[in-house]
């Protein structure tokens, strides 16, 4: 008869590892909200399934341009604009170019920094992208 313990340390890593996802999740809903309301848009839309996509182009872009976020769903190119989209959202915030770069590969901190942090929205960016 085996007496390995190996299920109840894989039971309680795989706990661990969801509670450390669980809680990055609910760090970025917040942040989400936060930065929403620094640009003065309402926190709730940082929720809302492709609302937020809407007000996020507004918020870079302006009101005229804010159908531009919705690129990310074309194929094959979405990945490129999404990577536009998260470097001018910190641009909006008065980030400089590295920090912009940073928030392409590390969203999950960088986020969190500009809304938790002193940065105030600059306002929307006159680009064509």
């Amino acid at each position: 008869m085996d007496n390995s313990n190996g299920g109840w340390i894989a039971l309680l890593s795989s706990g661990a590892v969801g509670l450390f996802g669980l809680i990055v999740f609910i760090l970025l809903i917040i942040a989400g909200w936060k930065l929403f309301e620094k640009a003065g848009k309402p926190g709730w839309a940082s929720l809302i399934p492709f609302y937020n996509m809407w007000v996020m182009g507004e918020i870079i872009y302006g009101t005229s341009n804010a159908w531009k976020p919705f690129l990310v769903c074309v194929p094959v190119i979405g990945g490129i604009f999404g990577w536009i989209f998260m470097f001018r959202f910190a641009q909006v915030y008065g980030k400089d170019t590295v920090f912009c770069i940073l928030n392409l590969f590390f969203p999950y901190i960088i986020l969190p920094m500009i809304a938790f942090g002193g940065d105030t929205y600059k306002g929307p960016i006159n680009s064509t992208f």
